[in-house]
């Protein structure tokens, strides 16, 4: 008989919603608690849980408060709450040892990817960020052959992505630094740069950027160059506005190969020789919690890492440095020894 996962909630706004439809339909899955500052939100997930049959979770408007009375009955927390929460939330829940479906970005910061790193280690709790593209078996197996040396050395990588996020989300949170952390970038974007850093599998040495906020508070477009410890060149460009629509296009350029991919895992397409490859396709991953699930049985290694979160951060971190020296190219060593 399999298990039930005992799950508790920080943050029940719109992701988890959009999840918890499916969640709580799962036999092995019980929404045991849920934490948010909003009553309304709290009780919105509440109905979806009574609608399947299940219970209502516990309710609180303090995640501490949540850890600290259910801890015993609880197996892992879901957190989906602004990103600049997240750090915070992740290190509370690592802290009373308890495993970790976190939603990207993973944090704000280097120094906080290091905290969560170090807190993981000491506590040996499981820790999986929600990234689709992290968790997609087409992504998943370019990093495989990449790794095999099937397409051989790699050279370059080229990544885009689009939407229009500044109108879609005026006036919401994810425009507001003080929660959000950054504009489209660091948002939708964060989708790009994760994939990117999983596939060239290792850390930047330097970067220029250029952002352009469009009139808002936040990034609506950021061009970024970037050159790893490896010699390998990378860019990035991210730009928030424009049609209705959303997408992304990563190009990756070995020596044998051309490997063309979005930043969620959904198609494919691989160049070997004089002739392309058919496109492949499949479904972005929608429920990450089937894979935390195998991840945390040992079914399944862990491909969406703190590590990998770490690389990310370091990006992230770099990219608003040089941008706001309007570009001028910033070695990730510099900064290290700044913090």
């Amino acid at each position: 008989m399999t298990e039930v996962l005992r799950l508790a909630v920080v943050g029940a706004g719109s992701k988890t919603i959009e999840y918890a439809g499916g969640w709580s339909r799962m036999p092995d899955v019980e929404f045991v608690a849920c934490a948010d500052v909003d009553a309304r939100a709290r009780a919105r997930l509440a109905e979806i849980c009574l609608a399947a049959g299940g219970n209502a979770p516990a309710s609180f408007d303090d995640y501490r408060t949540m850890l600290a009375q259910c801890r015993d009955g609880i197996d892992a927390v879901y957190v989906s709450t602004p990103h600049v929460l997240h750090a915070e939330q992740a290190l509370a829940t690592t802290e009373h040892g308890l495993d970790l479906l976190l939603e990207k970005p993973m944090v704000t910061t280097t120094a906080e990817a290091e905290a969560l790193i170090e807190a993981r280690n000491r506590r040996g709790n499981q820790i999986v960020i929600a990234y689709q593209g992290a968790l997609s078996p087409l992504i998943l197996d370019t990093k495989r052959r990449a790794t095999a040396g099937e397409f051989g050395r790699l050279l370059s990588a080229s990544a885009t992505i689009w939407e229009n996020w500044a109108g879609r989300y005026d006036g919401h949170w994810k425009q507001n630094p003080a929660l959000s952390g950054g504009g489209f970038m660091f948002d939708t974007g964060a989708h790009m740069m994760n994939t990117v850093c999983l596939l060239v599998d290792a850390d930047f040495e330097s970067v220029s950027a250029y952002v352009n906020t469009h009139g808002k508070t936040v990034d609506i477009v950021t061009a970024v160059s970037g050159r790893l410890e490896n010699g390998v060149l990378v860019t990035f460009h991210a730009v928030g506005d424009g049609p209705v629509g959303c997408a992304s296009h990563i190009t990756l350029f070995y020596t044998e190969a051309i490997v063309r991919i979005d930043a969620w895992g959904a198609w494919r397409e691989i160049t070997m020789g004089e002739r392309p490859l058919a496109r492949e396709e499949a479904e972005i991953i929608d429920n990450p919690l089937m894979a935390f699930r195998r991840i945390r049985t040992g079914e399944q290694e862990n491909p969406s890492t703190v590590e990998n979160g770490l690389r990310v951060a370091q990006l992230w971190d770099a990219i608003k440095a040089s941008a706001a020296r309007d570009g001028a190219p910033l070695k990730i060593s510099d900064l290290r020894r700044a913090a």
